[in-house]
This record gives structure tokens, sequence and C-alpha cells, in this order.
């Protein structure tokens, strides 16, 4: 019976030993199993966002900061078209002879293209086809005599001048305008009429006048359909800015020896076919025609490239009512009024080659006058005569025409000299005008009737060198930007600059005039002078 207790007693024991030694290894177990799960990898990441530390917060408020637009009141930048018309028939400007080589073309062309950047000038016409004639290469019509001596001779050695003209004035930031004579066949100054000319290739469409010139006949179709097809040509193949006619529709009297225009054949056939018009509002209509075609053909084809007519100073005597003097609806059968009111045009350059002094042919009262006809608030950049005289009281005149045009027309200022050689062989007219109104380069105005597509913002870089900072900007788009607007702020004062396309980028000083750098912007502009969205940095 001992015996037998004895081994229940030691039963019990080692039971009680080994329960004990099992319930440690579970806690051991567990503990083990919770301290690895409390550091296992995977929850790193998790309790690190949660609870950054204080350098990440600063680098992250610090990528915040540097994503943050620096916003700035920019001034307004200056706009006014100024441009200079550059004749090529009879040799008046360019090219001065009809005998220079290929390398005198050029050098002659950058000369002038250089002077009127010099003297912030920022357009130029350029007369391309003077009478039935091109100085381009064209499958429409012969090279012209003005340019090589003989009509249908291309330059040699050989060069497109008018992609020459067009290549170098962009650089420059100028914009090329072509200028054409839409109805002139020959010129008594282009030598002989030869197998090449337009005369022997559309006899039917051209008369001779007693005077020695030959015209087209402004209301046949075959002239309409041939001065649209020259345009048109001219406007698909370069890369214009605007096309433009002169005063010259019907021919002035003096080149018809004072009679009557020879044009019986469409006009009989008129008649005959019907029309109910007289013979002058047939001319008119025929006219009208054909400039509300080309403004449209134009548009159609590439709507930036601009439209512009400088008709005749004077629609007719007695508008306005002090005014005397020729009438171009009448004689010329050139209806400008309507065209302006019709907006078959997107800027206007009546030729108003007289003072503002006395009242009968006064520059100020018709530039009104055909202020106030501009119903379609189109450009109206009038001409001047700056080639008139050669005295200090006559550049004085234009400098006063060119402050008249400012307060009459502000919203879109404008104007163009006549011609060229007033300018480049008269310094002093030259130097009246640039002391005077044309001291700072400027913009040319807008024009928000033609569709453009949006620039994007320009990149700007700002780099210390030493006491300066290097100014770098870039854009995604290139080839849409034609000037760039550079702005600077020193001691809370802003100006600004006007670049070339190709220039992107100036050392600016630290300081200047005791006043510290505070900040750059930069705008671009497009080739219809609308400004992108500005990129600006502080200086720090």
């Amino acid at each position: 019976m001992r015996y037998h207790l004895l081994l229940l007693t030691i039963a019990l024991f080692l039971f009680s030993c080994s329960s004990k030694k099992n319930k440690k290894q579970d806690q051991v177990t567990v503990t083990t199993a919770i301290e690895a799960e409390k550091s296992s990898p995977k929850d790193k990441p998790q309790r690190e966002k949660v609870k950054p530390t204080i350098q990440e917060k600063k680098v992250e408020e610090k990528k915040v900061e540097e994503k943050k637009e620096v916003v700035v009141n920019l001034p307004e930048v200056q706009r006014e078209f100024r441009a200079a018309w550059i004749s090529s028939v009879v040799n008046i400007n360019w090219p001065s002879k009809n005998f220079l080589t290929t390398d005198e073309q050029k050098q002659e062309a950058i000369q002038i293209l250089d002077f009127l950047k010099s003297n912030n000038f920022n357009a130029a016409i350029l007369q391309v086809r003077p009478s039935g004639d091109a100085l381009y290469k064209s499958d429409l019509e012969p090279w012209s005599y003005f340019l090589t001596g003989e009509e249908g001779k291309a330059p040699n050695p050989y060069y497109d001048p008018l992609e020459f003209w067009v290549e170098e004035a962009h650089k420059r930031g100028i914009e090329l305008h072509v200028w054409l004579n839409p109805y002139r066949a020959h010129h008594t100054g282009g030598g002989k009429v030869t197998d090449a000319s337009i005369v022997k290739k559309m006899p039917n469409a051209v008369v001779k006048l007693k005077q020695g010139y030959y015209w087209f006949d402004p209301s046949k179709q075959a002239t309409q359909d041939h001065a649209a097809r020259v345009v048109m040509d001219i406007v698909k193949r370069y890369n214009i800015d605007g096309v433009h006619f002169d005063d010259y529709f019907y021919p002035y009297a003096e080149y018809n020896a004072g009679q009557d225009f020879p044009d019986s054949d469409s006009w009989n056939e008129y008649k005959r076919n019907g029309g109910t018009l007289g013979r002058a509002d047939w001319r008119r209509n025929s006219v009208n025609t054909f400039i509300e075609r080309i403004y449209k053909e134009i548009k159609a084809e590439k709507n930036f490239v601009k439209f512009g007519i400088s008709p005749f100073g004077i629609w007719k005597p007695g508008y306005p009512a002090s005014i005397q003097g020729s009438s171009q609806y009448d004689e010329l059968y050139a209806d400008a009024k309507l065209w302006l009111n019709k907006g078959w045009v997107d800027y206007y350059t009546p030729q108003l080659y007289w003072p503002i002094e006395p009242a009968k042919q006064s520059f100020t009262t018709l530039l009104k006058w055909w202020e106030s006809e501009n119903t379609m608030h189109r450009h109206l950049w009038p001409g001047v005569n700056t080639v008139g005289k050669r005295n200090a009281a006559y550049s004085d005149e234009i400098v006063n025409q060119i402050a008249a045009m400012r307060n009459i027309v502000p919203n879109s200022k404008g104007i163009v000299h006549w011609s060229l050689a007033g300018l480049t062989k008269n310094p002093a007219m030259t130097k009246a005008i640039v002391d005077g109104p044309y001291q700072n380069k400027v913009l040319i105005p807008t024009t928000p009737w033609l569709n453009a597509n949006p620039l994007l913002k320009p990149s700007l870089l700002l780099t210390p060198e030493g006491n300066q900072i290097f100014a770098k900007w870039q854009h995604q788009q290139t080839d849409q930007v034609f000037h760039w607007v550079l702005y600077t702020n020193y001691g809370g004062e802003w100006s600004y600059e006007i670049f070339d396309p190709a220039i992107t980028s100036k050392e600016l000083a630290i300081s200047k005039n005791g006043k510290k750098l505070q900040y750059v912007a930069v705008k671009a502009v497009d080739r219809l002078s609308n400004e992108s969205p500005y990129t600006a940095e502080k200086i720090k």
C-alpha cells in the first residue's frame, strides 16, 4: 500500500514539472513572435511615412517653394508700326542699279535692313512686282529688268532675292511685306518689250497707254485671275508677313495723255452680256471684286499674312469739307473708302504726303477723316513723304506728323515712310526721327481679328557669376517666336528690352545705379505680335 502511494506521489511530481516547463516554453515562444512582428522590415516604411524626420520635412517644404510661381506686375510694352517703302521700279531704292552682282545686291539688302534695325524700324515694304515682272523666282512672270538689266534673266550666280530678304529681315526681327502693282504691265523705264514680257504673253488682257506704259485691263477676268495667281503664288511659297498694294489701280490720267482708259473691248462685252452699270461704276466694281477676292484668298491660305493697301490720300474732294485735290474715286476708279468700310484689309496706309497746314490738303484733317471711316477698326497707318525737302523745318514737319498720328490713332499707332531714300540720303531727317519719336525699340501692334495659337510661356534660368547674373531663356515652340521681351527690376523699377529671335541670353549686373536687381522676367512674342504668358524669377 505504501509502495503504491509512493509511486503516485512520484508520478504527480513529474507531471507538475513537465507542465511548468511547457508553459514557460509557450510564453517564450509567444514573446519571441511578438518581438519579431514588431521588428519586421515590412512595417518600417509605414512608420517612417507617418512620422517624417525634421530633415525630410525641410526637403519637402523646399520642393513646394521651388514650384511656386513668381507673380509680378510687368509694364506694358510700347507698340507702333514703323516701316519704309523700298522701291525697285527704275532702281529707286533697291537694287540701286540693274547691273549689280549677286553679292552686291545682297550687300545692299543687308545694309538696308541693318539701317532699319539700328534706327528702330520694325517693318520693310519691298517692291517685288513693279510691272508684270518678278524680283523672285516665278513661273508666272519674267525676272525683272530692274534686277538684272534684262527681262527674263535670272541673277548669276543664282539666288532668290525674296527668299534672301525674308530670311535676313526675320533675323533682325523685321517684318517683310511684299509690295505689288496689281495692274501695271510694263514701265517706260523698264527697257524694251521683249518676248519674255507679260505684254507679249497676255496680249488680250493688256492695253498700251499714250505715254508708253502698258496696263492690264482691270475689268477683264483674265487680268483678275492672273493677278490673283501671282499674289497667291508668293503667299504659298514664301514666309512673308504681308502683301501690299499701292495706289495704282486704273492709271492716272497723265499716263494716257489725259485721255480715257482704252477698255472699249471689255466694256462692250459687258454690255452685250446684259450689264446694267454705268462705265465708271462698272470699273469700280471690277476693282472692288478683285480687292475682296485677294483678301479672302490670302486669309484662306495663311491667316497670319496681313493685307495692306496704300491708296491715294484723298478719296474725293470735299471729304472732309475743306479738302481739295484729285479724286481717286472718279479718276482711278478706286473706291478706297468702301474697302476700309468693309474690312477687306488688315492695315490701311493712305498716302498723306501733305503738311499739317494748310487745310486744303492737311495731313491731320485727312487722317481724322480716314479714321472716321474705319468702321471695322483695322490698322490705320498713314504714309508720309519723308523725301520732301532737306531742311530742318521739314524734318520737324515729319516729326510733328508722327506725333499727330499718335494722337489721332492712339490704339494702333503706325506710319510708313516714302521712301527709304528720304532716310538713307538725309541723315538729318533720320536723326530728327530717331532722337525724337523713334528713340526706343517697339513691338508692332497686335491684329486681334486674325486668330493665332497662343504661345506657351518660356523657361528662364538664372545663374550667378560673380557680380553678374547670367540669364538664359528658351521656348518649346522656337519656330513661332518672332521676338523676346526681357524685363528687369532694379530697386522696384521695371524696364524691358526687345530682342531678335536668335538672342536667348544676357548677362545682367547685380546692381545698377546703386539699385539691386530684384526680379527678372521674360515673354515670347509671335509673328502677329501676341505676347506669351511671362516667366519670372526673384533674385535671392
